[in-house]
């Protein structure tokens, strides 16, 4: 009894947040979930979007066509998400919120302009750009909440911060039920220019970290990237590459080919088109829902038992929840309802982002710590990028996307060997 009132009063005596870190977190989070609302858009409408842009191009918009072309053309845009890395340095030298106020801009703008696009080549340009911006907005957004919260709040912080993209998914879904299913997929893309409002007011309102501005003060001018590869640095550095690589590898595998995969589940049922696409909507949600429980239950997970354990559990559980559904349930006669159901334990351990947005922060000073951030998330979509490219080719070779996405459950079981090589941050303190 003791024991639950001393948790209560600890909980009760947490220090209290004031209005600009309140600000901070609410623009950052805003910004996070416009990001996955922006992300997710590409998802629910490739195959309109092809469909009516390859024959405009000089091609034939055959399902074979439309999955190479959508995952051509989803690895540009995965590489604008490596190139992000520029956001850190950028961040680290003039500041947080005015670089993530930038990354905002970049990609609203762009997602916007794919309205217009009359050919692929157009798309996968203005879809290029687009992912330099979003790629910076993760890094900008975790590195910030990571130094504006107090040490007691900021790992649930991060937990917070998270669920703001996989909200974005929802809302994504969301929009493409209503708007998508009746004005089509420019309006889609239309919507993705909201988050400028975002970005202004991120800029206009929200103060710097004291942490930056401290040790900006006091900061000799290094070269950061050249500072996360030395010898203090290279190891974990490399290691967090390749956790971050293995988590995109999966995430995207799974969230970029799911609505195809419900959509051609729902009409195998008999569905139509339009009742099909709400019925992608609608399994979107629920795997976004999934991911937002997933994030919150992590937090707490990892100070209990470790940051490395609490990855461990949630890679073996990505590893057996993409190969039960995209492996199995795809492939049942009747597999509609068994999809969408391992589809919320897919999202469930999706949240495994959480633990970076909590974790990274932790293995970095404050002078570099935004440039290792982009850094190791860039990394990992240019490898996902060529994994992308890779899947597109093998679902045009096998003539379906359940084997192929099914596959990449292996990458999350060689995780689970590389996770003892990186470093246990429980119960330190934020670097300065």
């Amino acid at each position: 009894m003791n024991t639950v009132t001393d948790r209560r009063a600890l909980a009760r005596q947490r220090t209290p947040l004031n209005r600009s870190q309140i600000a901070g977190f609410w623009g950052a989070w805003a910004g996070w979930t416009l990001d996955g609302m922006d992300s997710f858009i590409y998802a629910l409408v490739l195959t309109p979007a092809l469909t009516e842009l390859l024959p405009r191009s000089g091609f034939a918009a055959t399902p074979s066509n439309v999955g190479l072309a959508g995952s051509i053309l989803f690895a540009l845009f995965l590489v604008g998400w490596g190139l992000s890395f520029i956001w850190g340095p950028l961040a680290d030298r003039f500041g947080r919120t005015k670089v993530l106020a930038a990354t905002i801009f970049t990609f609203a703008i762009f997602t916007g302009l794919a309205a217009t696009s009359t050919n692929v080549w157009q798309l996968g340009i203005y879809r290029f750009i687009a992912g330099v911006g979003i790629g910076g907005e993760w890094a900008l957004a975790g590195t910030y909440v990571a130094e504006a919260w107090p040490e007691d709040r900021r790992k649930m912080g991060a937990g917070y911060l998270q669920t703001g993209y996989y909200a974005g998914f929802f809302l994504a879904a969301a929009l493409n039920y209503t708007v998508g299913v009746h004005f089509g997929w420019r309006a889609m893309f239309l919507t993705g220019a909201v988050p400028v409002v975002v970005a202004i007011l991120i800029l206009l309102r929200v103060k710097e970290p004291e942490k930056w501005q401290k040790a900006d003060a006091k900061t000799v001018r290094v070269k950061p990237l050249r500072e996360i590869m030395g010898p203090a640095y290279r190891r974990r550095t490399w290691i967090a590459c390749i956790l971050l690589t293995i988590a995109i590898i999966g995430l995207w595998a799974g969230a970029v080919y799911e609505p195809s995969a419900v959509i051609q589940l729902a009409t195998r049922a008999g569905m139509s088109k339009a009742d099909s696409m709400r019925t992608a909507s609608l399994a979107t949600g629920l795997l976004s829902i999934g991911t937002i429980l997933g994030c919150l239950a992590l937090p707490p997970m990892a100070e209990r038992i470790g940051r490395k354990m609490t990855l461990a559990v949630y890679f073996a559980g990505m590893a057996v929840s993409i190969a039960a559904s995209f492996g199995w349930a795809f492939y049942l006669p009747n597999g509609l309802a068994p999809f969408i159901a391992w589809l919320f334990v897919l999202g469930f351990f999706g949240g495994n982002f959480a633990l970076f947005s909590l974790w990274l922060p932790e293995q970095f000073e404050t002078r570099v710590r935004a440039t290792a951030f982009a850094f190791c998330t860039s990394f990992g979509r240019f490898v996902g990028a060529g994994v992308n490219f890779l899947l597109g080719a093998a679902v045009l070779h096998m003539q379906t996307l359940g084997v192929p996405v099914a596959l990449t459950a292996l990458a999350f079981v060689l995780g689970l060997f590389v996770i003892p090589f990186a470093p246990e941050t429980k119960g330190e303190t934020l670097p300065q």
